[in-house]
């Protein structure tokens, strides 16, 4: 320490810097430092690197930076160094006013990490404000009849700096009559009074000049003066007295401006002019704006000017009371303003996330933020919450630092965003509180497949169908969004009836719209199943598929065949037997048909188109069966021709014919002598009739042979289509079998008909014999 006086002003301020700076306690999560105000810009303050146990390259990677609320920043780090040092020059007294210790508070912020470190600085004092006065010339009054020992209060004077360097003595400039005598008040400040020595004498000297000087304890020392003036005047001696050594009052900080808080009274044992108190405020030096005003005649202290506690916990105001010949006599008044609370709670954002994958684990921290009420006590004290029913939760970091995190993984599906309201609340009666907002967008990843809205589709397409014609249309929803909800169709690899589905069908890989390839033929196949497939075009691609069952329906495409009767191949006329004998409604033959189409198209209908003898046969509608409508009479030809036409139900309905030749005759001789005539020349002998009648017995036997194949071929075929008959004919169950002509109906013709000849033949032949 004596080493320390010995060294110049300059590098004792150098040296004490680096000594505070070394010498900081690290508190729990709390680093401190020390450093003389008025140091220059850029001054060394702390190593923050070494104190936080990392390389400065490390700390500037890792983001730091100081947080401070709302006030100018006094401390700036060097980067390279990694050093805390002074962003311009720092004035206590500006800072920290007449408070024993200056501390500035601040944090530090570690982006990389997201950690809060607290750093507090103390500012030292340093001698660099002399004592002012605040007047430079002070007048006094005295009664030459003062006596020795009488004591004049002198205006103090005031030293902005503290500690040491604070006012510490006054001296007086050398006089015969008057002393100076330096008192301690409870507040620990020195006043100064004059004492009267000797006995004045106006008439020997009326006005007496002194010199009062205040210094201080710094090194160099410094000083202020104040001149002051005595008159001396005859028969006031006795100065103003108040009522209290000292006055105090506290006061809510929202009181009303103009409202009267307190009247100070002094009183003078003299009479009439040397008993006038007035009373003055005592100017404080560097005070600028007024908050109190006295009222000089009444003592009456009013409000001015409005109070913050924030601003200043307490006033004290200087009142001198002055009589009519000029003695005075001084008090103080100490004025505490009490806290209200009246400031809600702020909030400052240190990192805000504004988008967050859906994916994100919990723990991931969305905001840091801090909360701060100027107030104090249990005004000041914040509680902070969020709505409830969200992923989020709070977690307190130190000084009032929060982190926002999320405590579930977030669905955007679910909730595309969050506007999160944070509330801080202090604890004040009546309380305030103050909202902030965090908007959070959630970042949607490929977590869902597209999606059918059905788990199977029918579709129905008539055949014969324009090729490029759509068929049907699909369509798969995926809730995702972007890329990842951009659905492409497709259809899986399969084959039908050994080839490619997709020569059948193509899909449009952006609309879902299925696409006829082909003309479908219902004869060819009926139904044909596929499956579609949907992907979006998310990383990695997400897919569904769903089945189509795709049905051919029937048209009128097919006109219907005729089975029986058969046009004979070797040029000769298919000939009918009917007997003259035949009773009315004698079956006579039954024409066969069939059509390919199926349900209403396949329902065919017999009709005689025209007869050589109308009004001689008739048709069944329904069944084809030709039979006789009247007896037959001797005069009716041997030859009748019959043109019949078959027709379908279709929308347009289709139609065949055939022409049936029906010989009249009682017995084989005479049928076969009238196809004699009809068929040969009268010229031929017998043996061409016989030999015509064996060949046409044996067409008959092979066209009756041909007819079982068909029929047969028929069966098997039907029977594939069985089920789908079925189907199709659930429309038709109300009408009556024999309405229709199918395979059991060609069966039931051909035994009745081989029955029918087999009896006719052996009748003609007992006839015969």
């Amino acid at each position: 320490m004596a080493v320390l006086q010995k060294l110049p002003p300059r590098e004792k301020l150098v040296l004490l810097c680096l000594l505070s700076a070394v010498l900081w306690e690290p508190g729990a999560g709390q680093i401190r430092y020390s450093v003389p105000e008025e140091m220059d810009k850029a001054s060394f303050v702390g190593n923050i690197a070494k104190d936080l146990g990392l390389e400065p390259l490390a700390l500037a990677e890792r983001g730091v930076r100081i947080v401070s609320r709302g006030r100018t920043q006094l401390f700036a780090l060097n980067p390279r160094s990694g050093s805390l040092v002074t962003a311009d020059r720092i004035d206590r007294e500006e800072l920290c006013a007449q408070s024993a210790r200056c501390l500035v508070s601040f944090n530090i912020l570690l982006e990389g990490k997201l950690t809060i470190y607290s750093v507090e600085v103390e500012i030292t004092d340093i001698n660099d404000n002399a004592p002012r006065f605040g007047v430079e010339e002070l007048e006094l009054k005295i009664s030459e009849t003062t006596t020795p020992g009488f004591r004049i209060p002198l205006k103090s004077a005031h030293d902005a700096d503290v500690g040491e360097n604070t006012l510490q003595k006054y001296e007086l400039s050398p006089s015969d009559h008057f002393s100076l005598d330096v008192r301690s008040g409870a507040d620990g400040n020195k006043y100064p009074e004059l004492v009267l020595e000797r006995s004045l004498d106006r008439e020997e000297e009326a006005v007496h000049h002194l010199v009062l000087t205040a210094s201080d304890g710094g090194d160099p020392v410094r000083s202020g003066t104040s001149r002051i003036r005595v008159k001396v005047l005859d028969a006031n001696d006795n100065a103003p007295v108040f009522t209290q050594p000292e006055y105090r009052v506290s006061v809510p900080e929202n009181v009303p401006v103009g409202t009267r808080i307190l009247t100070v009274t002094a009183t003078d044992a003299d009479e009439g002019y040397n008993a006038q108190v007035a009373y003055f405020r005592e100017k404080t030096p560097g005070e600028t704006a007024e908050v109190f005003e006295l009222k000089s005649t009444s003592g009456d202290l009013t409000i001015i000017r409005g109070l913050d506690y924030e601003d200043a916990k307490f006033h004290e105001i200087d009142i001198e009371a002055q009589d009519g010949p000029g003695l005075l006599t001084r008090t103080k008044v100490i004025v505490t303003v009490l806290d209200v609370n009246d400031n809600a709670p702020e909030f400052y954002m240190t990192s805000a996330t504004s988008s967050i994958p859906e994916d994100s684990p919990p723990g991931t921290i969305i905001a840091l933020f801090n909360v701060h009420d100027r107030d104090s006590g249990q005004n000041a004290f914040i509680t902070c919450s969020l709505q409830e029913d969200l992923p989020f939760k709070l977690e307190r970091s130190v000084d009032n630092y929060y982190r926002l995190v999320t405590t579930r993984a977030l669905d955007r599906e679910q909730f595309s965003f969050y506007n999160v309201t944070l509330t801080a609340k202090d604890g004040g009666n009546p309380s305030l509180s103050m909202d902030a907002h965090v908007f959070l967008q959630v970042a949607d990843i490929n977590d869902n497949p597209p999606a059918f809205s059905r788990k199977s589709y029918s579709a129905y397409v008539p055949e014969n169908n324009p090729r490029g014609a759509s068929i049907f249309s699909v369509m798969a929803h995926d809730p995702d969004s972007g890329n990842n909800a951009h659905v492409t169709y497709s259809l899986a690899d399969d084959t039908l009836q050994g080839a490619p589905l997709s020569s059948y069908i193509s899909i449009n890989s952006d609309t879902g719209v299925l696409y006829a390839l082909r003309s479908f033929d219902y004869e060819q196949f009926q139904d044909l199943q596929l499956w579609v497939m949907a992907q979006d075009s998310g990383t990695p691609p997400l897919s569904s598929n769903v089945s189509l069952s795709l049905f051919v329906l029937d048209q009128n495409d097919n006109a219907p065949e005729i089975l029986y009767p058969t046009f004979p191949t070797d040029g000769s006329t298919g000939v009918e037997l009917a007997p003259r004998s035949a009773e009315p409604g004698y079956l006579v033959t039954k024409v066969v048909a069939v059509d390919k189409d199926s349900g209403q198209n396949a329902w065919l209908s017999y009709r005689l188109l025209k007869a050589s003898e109308p009004g001689l046969f008739t048709v069944g509608l329904h069944t084809g069966e030709v039979r006789t409508a009247r007896a037959l009479l001797d005069r009716d030809a041997l030859k009748q021709n019959l043109v019949m036409v078959v027709q379908d139900h279709g929308q347009p309905p289709l139609s065949a014919t055939v022409t049936l030749t029906v010989a009249i005759a009682d017995n084989i001789p005479d049928v076969l002598a009238d196809l004699g005539s009809i068929k040969t020349p009268a010229e031929q002998d017998d043996s061409d009739l016989t030999l015509y009648l064996v060949v046409a017995g044996a067409v008959v036997s092979c066209v009756f042979l041909a007819f079982v194949v068909v029929l047969l071929t028929l069966r098997l075929r039907r029977w594939h289509k069985s089920r789908f008959l079925q189907a199709a004919g659930s429309g038709l169950a109300g009408m009556p079998a024999s309405h229709f002509v199918g395979v059991d109906g060609v069966r039931a013709f051909l035994q009745t008909y081989s029955h029918e000849v087999s009896l006719t033949a052996d009748s003609r032949k007992r006839r015969a014999t």
